[in-house]
């Protein structure tokens, strides 16, 4: 049954459940006591038929949840003739399962462009023409045509001079990788460049992005199980209540009695009380930038001990930055700065539009440049206010003009070196690279102090780059250069230490999203590959808001487990009174109603968290093995 179908379903029997006890209530004060019994009865029924139903699939899942004690308290008050207490308990569970399934519908309802990154049709080029055709008629051999900006819809060969690719989506290099004519290009990744041509060497079925695509459904079918909250709570309840409704039979041989017991035994506090506070805590967390897809991964991140990140676009922002600028002959800084982005203007490569935003961003005026000629792939020459000017790659530009000594920065590893030549002499090298993202530190801190015990590293960049990266993090190990599936391997070897959270935002991190205890994506960029796989969306481009969402999951989980205590031992307590006989099943059901409000009441307190971040002293990290094995970090 599909989740629409299900909320249908289960509105449908809210309405059914409400009507049949309002309509009732009229015909009782109308003195008609016979129909209103009837209308009564005939709005139990259905909600007693989908619980039966309900519960019948449980069982044969080897499931035993408290949907018992409210079916065994509706058929036995209207067995008996309390058919208004039977209707109470309908509104109340009808209404409880309506309101548990509510948030979890309306996530997935949004979330619902599944892999919407997936090209459907390519660009074939046959006898000279160009065709738009379906990826499933592509065969090894047909020669594509792949424009800028185009995800490449299959494995292929590069067919062109080179090719300008942005493998980011797949193994995590953040800067766009310059491939060469005969070269494997991979599917999935995106044409960073000017078009090229492609010879597909796979079928699209058969191609890299179909593989992670078939992980993906892998592993969210392996996925460990999580059982509700309530759930946890049912077997203890469930022998308490019907051990006190056949005691108090045996002893007094009233059935009512019996029934007053079930029906004020009816777990509403559980039933009502864990969603109404979970339900909360997806409202706050979506008002922080957290989309929590139910209530399920709402609980389990309070439970979550090991947390997985990946690097690019999670721990670093994903975009090259310039993090530093070496001049050669005494030149300003922000002059430098100018007159490269100035010409850059004149190119789309992603370095280039890097340069011109950090120029922007400082509140420099670009020139409009002239005579500006790009050669695709190596760098841009022109004219800037009356200079000639050359950017682009340190070989290209250092072919044009004359190299001294000492002018050749040291490159760190990780890094990209763009030159810049201004009237033939060469004036500077700019040093960009993906740094670590702004409080990343601090977070890492923050999700300790939050129960979180082991912090990892799991990336498909190279070994050299990502140490670089953590270096000062804290984190307790590093694994690079892993495909797909050994990210997912990586998630199930961690199991063995507690619930496991992964985070990431590529197409190559979406396997292990789904394998994953929970997993969260970064939504604002990510694919939505991996945000279709995960558990958790990060809607705002900050990782700060995982700390954020997991403080809410605790805070949301605990005022819910207040809300069960509470509940549950004033319900005992009026099991105890109804079993000697102090209480009718109406004046139970009434009294329910009263403890459902109160611990509501007390639910609805979630509404009202507001998560803080709090610091702590953060560990040193001191490296991880150059053969991408986890290496541990020896505490302080």
């Amino acid at each position: 049954m599909g989740f629409v179908s299900r909320d249908r379903i289960r509105s449908a029997l809210v309405v059914i459940a409400v009507t049949g006890l309002l309509g009732g209530l009229v015909l009782h004060f109308s003195d008609w006591p016979a129909p209103a019994g009837m209308v009564w009865t005939a709005g139990v029924l259905p909600i007693l038929a989908a619980l039966v139903a309900e519960i019948i699939r449980d069982l044969r899942r080897g499931e035993v949840g408290l949907d018992i004690v409210a079916a065994l308290s509706m058929s036995a008050a209207v067995a008996v003739g309390e058919g208004l207490a039977a209707a109470v308990v309908a509104v109340m569970y009808a209404g409880g399962t309506f309101l548990e399934s509510f948030a979890e519908g309306r996530a997935r309802r949004e979330m619902h462009d599944l892999l919407s990154r997936v090209p459907r049709t390519a660009t074939r080029n046959r006898g000279g023409r160009l065709e738009d055709v379906p990826l499933d008629v592509i065969a090894p051999g047909d020669k594509l045509l792949v424009r800028q900006g185009d995800v490449l819809p299959v494995d292929g060969t590069v067919a062109s001079s080179f090719a300008f690719l942005d493998t980011s989506a797949l193994t995590g290099e953040s800067l766009p990788v310059r491939v060469a004519m005969g070269s494997e290009a991979m599917s999935g990744s995106t044409n960073a460049g000017d078009a090229f041509a492609l010879i597909a060497t796979r079928l699209a079925k058969e191609s890299t992005y179909a593989g992670i695509v078939r992980l993906v459904e892998e592993a969210q079918q392996s996925k460990a199980p999580m059982s509700r909250l309530a759930d946890r709570w049912s077997l203890g309840f469930l022998a308490v209540t019907i051990a006190l409704a056949l005691t108090a039979w045996w002893f007094t041989q009233d059935p009512i009695r019996a029934v007053a017991v079930l029906v004020i035994a009816t777990p509403c506090p559980l039933i009502l009380a864990v969603p109404v506070a979970l339900v909360a805590g997806l409202s706050r967390a979506a008002h922080y930038g957290v989309l929590i897809k139910g209530a399920e991964p709402l609980e389990a991140m309070a439970r979550i001990r090991t947390l997985i990140l990946d690097k690019t676009g999670t721990l670093t922002d994903g975009r090259p930055q310039i993090v530093a600028i070496d001049s050669h002959i005494g030149m300003p800084d922000d002059e430098i700065l100018r007159l490269a982005a100035a010409l850059d203007q004149a190119s789309k490569h992603p370095v280039a539009q890097a340069i011109v935003t950090a120029a922007k961003a400082r509140g420099l005026a670009l020139s409009v440049p002239s005579e500006a000629v790009e050669i695709p792939g190596e760098g841009v020459r022109g004219s800037v206010d009356g200079h000639k000017v050359i950017v682009g790659g340190d070989d290209f530009v250092v072919g044009h003009v004359r190299r001294k000594s000492g002018d050749h920065p040291a490159l760190a590893s990780g890094s990209v070196l763009v030159a810049l030549a201004v009237d033939g002499r060469l004036a500077a090298h700019l040093v960009m690279a993906d740094p670590l993202r702004e409080g990343a530190g601090s977070m890492i801190g923050e999700l300790r102090h939050l129960g979180i015990s082991r912090i990892l590293l799991a990336t498909g960049d190279r070994v050299e780059v990502a140490e670089r990266v953590t270096e000062g993090l804290g984190l307790d190990g590093l694994r690079a250069g892993l495909s797909p599936d050994q990210k997912v391997l990586l998630v199930l070897t961690e199991r063995k230490n507690g619930p496991v959270m992964m985070v990431g935002d590529g197409v190559n991190d979406a396997p292990a999203l789904a394998a994953a205890d929970v997993g969260v994506a970064m939504g604002a960029r990510g694919a939505a590959a991996s945000a279709e796989a995960a558990d958790v969306v990060l809607l705002v481009d900050s990782i700060d808001r995982l700390g954020a969402g997991i403080d809410i999951a605790h805070r949301a989980r605990r005022i819910a487990l207040e809300s069960v205590v509470a509940g549950i031992a004033l319900s005992i307590l009026g099991m105890l009174v109804a079993a000697l006989g102090y209480l009718t099943p109406v004046q139970g059901a009434v009294l329910q109603e009263a403890i459902d409000v109160a611990v509501i009441l007390n639910a609805l307190r979630a509404l009202n968290i507001r998560p803080g971040a709090t610091k702590t002293p953060e560990k040193q990290i001191t490296g991880a093995s150059c053969d991408g094995t986890i290496r541990e970090m020896p505490p302080d």
